[in-house]
């Protein structure tokens, strides 16, 4: 199965500060797309933090940043971003900014999906000091798999509308759940390979 979260050695370790610095909070972001507002606004508006995995990521050690690498257009951001910002909203030690892709395309580079798509989003962890640990993306690791595989047998509208449907039925948990063991891994809590 295609893995969603990446412990690069390529990537891991360096400093993504200035990045960072140059990453908005996601209601600015927001509030500032001009692209899919009213999906944007609703799936935000519906998305919730779990106790569950907010209790999670409050527990891993340390200060966590996110970077979200995103375009507003992007109907799997419209997905996955908005749980993920109410996750960093809800757990203390953790923060989200976004990226507009195209407006960092270097950074985006570093980061392809099997080394070759520039597929957002794309979440990359920071460590306290800045330095990058890991990054996930464009999908939860289940239907990316899909996606690359029997997703390719079928028609382009009726894959994106299968998408569609994965999404709905698991309004985010799945991102969530891969981001905080992405926080999990990167903070002691299991093996990086």
């Amino acid at each position: 199965m295609p893995a969603s979260t990446h412990f690069d050695p390529a990537t891991r370790g360096t400093d993504r500060t200035a990045d960072w610095d140059a990453a908005v909070p996601f209601e600015p972001w927001l509030a500032a797309a001009e692209d899919l507002v009213e999906l944007w606004t609703s799936a935000y508006g519906r998305a919730s933090a779990d106790p569950a995995m907010v209790a999670r990521a409050e527990d891993v050690v340390g200060e966590w940043k996110l970077i979200v690498l995103t375009e507003d257009w992007c109907l799997d951001a419209t997905a996955t971003v908005p749980p993920v910002a109410r996750l960093a909203e809800a757990a203390r030690n953790v923060e989200l900014r976004v990226l507009d892709r195209d407006d960092h395309l270097d950074l985006m580079d570093a980061h392809l999906t099997n080394g070759r798509a520039r597929s957002i989003p794309v979440v990359i962890l920071l460590d306290a000091s800045g330095a990058e640990r890991a990054w996930w993306g464009p999908r939860p690791s289940d239907l990316q798999a899909w996606f690359e595989g029997a997703g390719q047998e079928v028609e382009k509208e009726a894959r994106y509308r299968e998408l569609r449907k994965w999404y709905a039925r698991d309004r985010g948990a799945s991102t969530v759940r891969e981001v905080v063991e992405m926080i999990e891994r990167a903070g002691g809590g299991g093996a990086i390979g």
